[in-house]
């Protein structure tokens, strides 16, 4: 059984990592940024180490799918992140936020469940694809023009 030391630890993770992805779409005065990736990706932490919680406290009384609760994140932040995108005429904004959001909150599940390599491996890699692939995004924009 994981202690409650151990779960303040991935939820101070959780809030790191969740503040990486958030700071880069703060910077570039995104509808969501630092703060709401932080929430969301603590948000997401908690929902898994209550749902391994669960698991361990229900284990042989009954039967306790730990994934399932944690599986409703990735359909609820479909809503979170529904609110960030903007339809403009031919134009559509947001989409990448969306992403990011989506994405962040896997970051926390992945944190929960104690895959904390990965999770800074993710977190990275989400980063550097938001910080490189604009530039590269950029340049292709301007071509086409």
């Amino acid at each position: 059984m994981i202690t409650e030391t151990q779960m303040i630890i991935r939820l101070m993770l959780a809030a790191f990592l969740g503040g990486a992805v958030g700071i880069e779409r703060e910077i570039n005065s995104k509808a969501a940024g630092f703060r709401t990736h932080i929430l969301v990706c603590i948000g997401s932490c908690l929902i898994m180490l209550t749902s391994m919680h669960m698991f361990d406290i229900y284990r042989g009384v009954t039967s306790v799918d730990p994934g399932r609760i944690a599986a409703q994140v990735v359909s609820g932040i479909g809503f979170l992140g529904a609110g960030t995108i903007i339809r403009s005429r031919a134009s559509v904004f947001g989409l990448t936020t969306a992403a990011s959001l989506w994405s962040v909150a896997g970051i926390g599940l992945a944190v929960g469940s104690g895959l904390f390599i990965v999770s800074i491996f993710t977190t990275v890699l989400i980063v550097g694809s938001l910080l490189v692939l604009s530039r590269v995004q950029d340049r292709i924009s301007h071509k086409k023009q």
